[in-house]
């Protein structure tokens, strides 16, 4: 399998997962959605991940994304591990489960890496739009969990510059400024942005947020 790269449509599939079989592109819909694996079952880092992202589960929702996660093991290993998971943090799991024990999924998209493990997949992560596309990949070994919180930023970034002519420069958070397109014109700005700029350099020109 080919790496997959920003701009690719997100290979679909059919999976059975904690939550019933489901036809990825059809599950998707026109929502947003984050695929990321996971090495294993019952393993300690995975576990905090899965019960973090049940936290954030109304954050995602309110960003029209869905997430879903898949980890090399069976449907049953999954139903016993979301257990663990629901009691160890306190949650209720509200988003499914994919399970891949043939690595079918995992080989897809390319979330076996044998350098660092010939077995299980690595911590991948696919932000795609709801044209199927894929806007973001992000890869982290097992041994370091993830920043949900930078998931989300990601997403208001993607779905924001995605509306309007504008990028999100180093650390932006939603509501703060913005850079403008340096396709537009400063003679433009005014009907594209009426808050108004500030030229930094002519390369680089700040706007408020334009949907807050």
């Amino acid at each position: 399998m080919a790496t997959l790269h920003l701009g690719d449509i997100a290979p679909d599939f059919e999976a059975e997962t904690t939550l019933g079989k489901l036809h990825f592109h059809e599950w998707l819909g026109d929502s947003w959605g984050v695929l990321f694996s996971h090495p294993a079952d019952f393993t300690p880092v995975c576990t905090t991940e899965l019960g973090m992202v049940a936290n954030y589960y109304p954050e995602f929702v309110k960003r029209n994304t869905k997430v879903i996660a898949l980890s090399v093991d069976g449907l049953e290993s999954h139903l016993k591990w979301i257990k663990d998971i629901e009691e160890i943090q306190n949650v209720t799991l509200q988003y499914p489960i994919i399970a891949d024990p043939d690595k079918t999924i995992a080989n897809l998209y390319d979330m076996i890496h044998p350098k660092a493990n010939e077995t299980f997949t690595v911590r991948s992560v696919f932000i795609i739009g709801p044209d199927k596309k894929i806007k973001l990949t992000l890869t982290y070994p097992a041994s370091t969990g993830r920043n949900f919180e930078e998931l989300l930023r990601v997403i208001d970034s993607l779905q924001l510059t995605a509306n309007y002519s504008v990028a999100t420069p180093a650390n932006w958070k939603d509501g703060q400024d913005v850079v403008v397109s340096p396709a537009i014109k400063d003679a433009d700005i005014p009907a594209k942005f009426p808050k108004g700029f500030t030229a930094i350099k002519y390369y680089l020109r700040m706007t408020p947020q334009p949907n807050k």
